[in-house]
């Protein structure tokens, strides 16, 4: 007599148990979890049953679904996201959520356009929806003038996006840097002035030469020159340029931690240096060294100004 193998069928899962888990999956993932993992994590629940789990809470809008270069995403909703998106479509939902994704550095269309996989037509009205609602908006880029960078609508742009202090409306304010570095310098001359007027020896005299970076910064701050905030970072970009041009020497010392301008127990000070001989009209050249210099040289091209030299260069 042939044996007769019987399947035993699991007991069917509560569904509100198989949601609540596809629930405590995503909060354990919060970037998004696919199906793979929700079959992972509970392998006794049969194919339909995760499916209709996934498509209730989708219809309750408990999960966003998500397209990526794995395959689908399902990620928990944010509860305040939810109340913006409400009437929204999926496709909105999606073009929505990438720019969210980007953050403070923003998104070109392009770039929505090979993640959505939305037609560009598509793309270019959902954008515009998106922007009446006040949900996104567009903001021009240093990198390229003619093109936008799509961000949330309460984000403050990225430096890199704006520029940051030295630029205005995509144009670099040549005569605010101008000015900021004559006033860093005259500082760094009077504290040094002051300090030979002191009469002490030498190595004193040195010392007290030397200010931070944030008393500088404290300085042009309290001068009212600048309209923009600027940060300590900015400064310090601004004594770089003053130190390429010879006048400024720069040095590192050892600071206690929690003191004013110091970063991971360091701190930057600066003070002016007269040089010995006057700077020459040349101020870049190449090395002369390595095969490539030697090349520019003969073809009377500097190599400092070819970017694929750069990647040549020894010196670099």
């Amino acid at each position: 007599m042939a044996e007769v193998k019987v399947k035993v069928q699991p007991p069917d899962a509560d569904p509100v148990e198989i949601e609540n888990r596809i629930i405590e999956l995503c909060h354990q993932f919060p970037h998004g979890i696919t199906d793979q993992v929700i079959q992972n994590e509970m392998p006794h629940i049969e194919a339909q049953q995760r499916a209709v789990a996934i498509n209730r809470l989708l219809s309750m809008g408990q999960l966003d679904l998500l397209r990526s270069n794995t395959g689908l995403l399902y990620r928990i909703k944010d509860s305040q996201n939810a109340g913006k998106m409400k009437g929204s479509d999926n496709q909105e939902k999606l073009v929505y959520q990438i720019i969210e994704d980007a953050g403070n550095k923003g998104i070109w269309s392009r770039d929505i356009r090979y993640k959505s996989n939305l037609p560009l037509t598509e793309i270019n009205k959902i954008l515009k929806n998106l922007e009446s609602k006040k949900l996104i908006k567009a903001v021009k880029s240093v990198a390229a003038s003619k093109k936008k960078v799509y961000m949330l609508y309460n984000l403050q742009p990225d430096r890199s996006v704006t520029g940051g202090a030295w630029y205005s409306d995509q144009d670099f304010e040549s005569e605010f840097v101008e000015v900021l570095n004559q006033q860093c310098f005259k500082f760094l001359q009077t504290k040094a002035e002051t300090a030979r007027e002191s009469k002490q020896n030498p190595m004193i005299q040195r010392n007290s030469s030397f200010a931070s970076s944030h008393e500088v910064w404290k300085y042009i701050c309290e001068l009212g020159i600048s309209k923009v905030e600027l940060s300590m970072e900015d400064i310090e970009t601004i004594l770089n340029t003053l130190i390429y041009d010879g006048k400024v020497e720069m040095t590192i010392i050892a600071a206690k931690e929690g003191t004013v301008g110091s970063v991971d127990g360091h701190m930057k000070l600066y003070r002016a240096v007269n040089p010995i001989i006057p700077p020459t009209g040349l101020v870049r050249a190449p090395c002369g060294l390595c095969p490539a210099c030697i090349y520019r040289g003969i073809m009377n091209e500097c190599i400092l100004d070819k970017l694929e030299s750069k990647r040549l260069c020894t010196r670099k």
